[in-house]
């Protein structure tokens, strides 16, 4: 396994959800790629875009005026199209049904969209049956690596865990962590250089893309809010509290929350919830999907995580769960994650539930050392759900696997990403 990392624009790197793309357009209409701002979706994208299939962007000024003027005239020409940030002129979407309605031909139309266009009633009713989502998130650790990432598969079907090749801990690991996954981060070669630009991508977000999605009053108010969200990230939401911190009502917080979330800036995840246990925790828990991103927020670096690693935890975990949500994108698998937690405050940080019920859970910890005490929360998941529970994973910083049990085993975080 290469544990370097090569800077984008030095080498290819292939985005592994390329081929699920490509599936896609031999048998579905419309195929709409999803994800943040700068994950690589209009260089993807361009890969489908030819003589036949024109690349139309609406971050372009003209075509997005001719888009917003005459929606049906903008696709009466086109046989095939590839048509970049597609949540920028909405009226497009009842333009794009009536076409692919007349001609059903597979592969017509490959949309890209920054926001959650899924959460747009427009979307959901006009495309429905019409339309299959692909999401792209910031590079994984899989593809940087030039690896398959298939620990999430492997895992459901038996494979069992890979014998442990070329761990990345400590320090190299922490590196990952900070670095995340925005491919233009990446370019950087300097942790200053990359949080500057971080810092840089937040504000346009936040000025630029909100305005595209939402009316909202307080505009000024986002990126305070998004400092209070990176100080409780890996935490259960509180509405309330990030309210309070703001002067903001329960419901504008929550309203602003989504908005984030819309814009794969953050990711709640809901609870697990199961009749054999009584005593769980209803409230999701938030995670933002890069750690390079929410390090950048929380102002954290290497030398200042080295001397306090409490700081580090949170950082970690957002950096697990968005590797893991990463492995997903590109699975076959369609699998429901959640968060385990009793009342008692025993946990599972990732519950992964197939459509057969079978559960894997994730558990991570920034210690090299793990306990039996930091299995409880997997062992009640396990006596939850019985014969359904596939395996336990606790992800450390550690370079062995520790077995428990048959079902429950410590190991490496870089089992994610080893070939």
């Amino acid at each position: 396994m290469r544990t370097d990392i090569p800077p984008p624009g030095t080498t290819a790197i292939s985005r592994h959800v390329q081929a699920k793309i490509a599936t896609a357009l031999q048998d579905t209409r419309v195929v709409l790629v999803v994800g943040p701002r700068q994950a690589g979706k209009t260089t993807l994208a361009r890969l489908f875009a030819g003589p036949e299939r024109p690349y139309l962007t609406l971050d372009d000024s003209a075509t997005l005026a001719a888009a917003r003027s005459d929606p049906t005239g903008f696709v009466r020409g086109l046989k095939q199209a590839v048509i970049d940030e597609v949540q920028r002129a909405p009226e497009l979407l009842l333009a794009l049904k009536e076409s692919v309605d007349k001609d059903q031909t597979p592969g017509r139309f490959l949309l890209t969209g920054s926001t959650n266009l899924m959460a747009m009633p427009l979307v959901a009713d006009s495309l429905a049956g019409r339309l299959e989502v692909v999401t792209l998130l910031p590079f994984a650790q899989a593809e940087l690596a030039g690896t398959p990432g298939d620990l999430v598969d492997r895992l459901f079907d038996g494979g069992g865990l890979p014998a442990v090749v070329n761990p990345v801990v400590g320090d190299a690991l922490m590196a990952r962590v900070l670095n995340g996954g925005y491919p233009e981060a990446l370019r950087r070669t300097s942790a200053s250089r990359r949080q500057a630009w971080l810092q840089d991508y937040v504000a346009l977000i936040l000025d630029r893309d909100v305005r595209d999605i939402a009316n909202i009053d307080q505009l000024d108010r986002l990126p305070r809010l998004l400092d209070v969200l990176a100080a409780h990230a890996g935490q259960l939401v509180n509405h309330s509290s990030y309210g309070a911190a703001l002067g903001l009502t329960v419901p504008t917080a929550q309203k602003y929350v989504g908005i984030l979330e819309r814009l794969f800036l953050l990711r709640l995840v809901p609870p697990w919830s199961h009749n054999a246990v009584s005593r769980l925790t209803k409230t999701p828990k938030l995670h933002f999907l890069d750690s390079g991103l929410l390090a950048a927020l929380r102002d954290a670096t290497a030398s200042e995580l080295q001397k306090d690693r409490t700081r580090y935890g949170p950082l970690l975990e957002n950096f697990v769960v968005s590797e893991v949500l990463k492995l997903i994108t590109w699975s076959d698998k369609r699998l429901r994650v959640s968060h385990f937690r009793t009342k008692d405050q025993d946990e599972v940080d990732l519950v992964l539930e197939d459509r057969r019920g079978r559960v894997v859970g994730i558990e991570v910890k920034a210690s090299a050392t793990v306990r039996p005490q930091d299995l409880r929360g997997l062992r009640q998941l396990q006596a939850a759900v019985g014969d359904k529970f596939v395996q336990g994973l606790v992800l450390h910083d550690h370079d062995q696997i520790t077995p428990f049990d048959e079902k429950l085993h410590a190991g490496p975080v870089s089992l994610l990403w080893q070939g």
